[in-house]
C-alpha cells in the first residue's frame, strides 16, 4: 500500500469519526462507535469502513444499516471535506476484534490465576 493510500485511509477514518461525533442525525449511530480501519482500493473508488460498536447483536446489525442510510451522506461529507476528485463508494462492515481481543485477555488471565 503506498503513502498517499495510508495517508487518505487515516484522514477517511477521522473525517468519518468527526462526522459522527458533529453531523450525523441517525438515532441508529448514537451508540458507543468506533471505526476501526479504513481501507481504500488503489484506485479511490471504493473504501471499506470496518465498525466495532458495544452492545448486543441487535444493536450491532441496527449500526450497520444506520451506517448503509448514511452512506451517501458520508460520501459526499468526506469526499468535499478531503477535497477528492471522485466520490467513493462506502461499504460498512462490523469487526468484533475489540471483543475477541477482550475475549483473549480473560482466557490469558483465567490460565495465570490457575497457576
Amino acid at each position: 500500500m503506498s503513502r498517499r493510500t495510508l495517508r487518505l485511509n487515516r484522514a477517511i477514518q477521522q473525517e468519518i469519526s468527526r462526522l459522527l461525533e458533529k453531523d450525523v442525525n441517525d438515532p441508529r449511530l448514537a451508540n458507543l462507535i468506533s471505526i476501526t480501519e479504513v481501507s481504500i482500493t488503489e484506485d479511490l473508488r471504493h473504501v471499506r469502513v470496518y465498525v466495532s460498536v458495544m452492545g448486543d447483536a441487535e444493536t450491532q446489525s441496527q449500526t450497520i444499516e444506520g451506517f448503509k442510510a448514511a452512506s451517501g451522506f458520508i460520501r459526499k461529507e468526506v469526499s468535499s471535506n478531503l477535497r477528492m476528485k471522485h466520490a467513493p463508494e462506502f461499504d460498512f462492515e462490523y469487526d468484533n476484534s475489540i471483543e475477541r481481543g477482550a475475549a483473549m485477555l480473560q482466557l490469558i488471565e483465567k490460565v495465570t490465576r490457575a497457576e
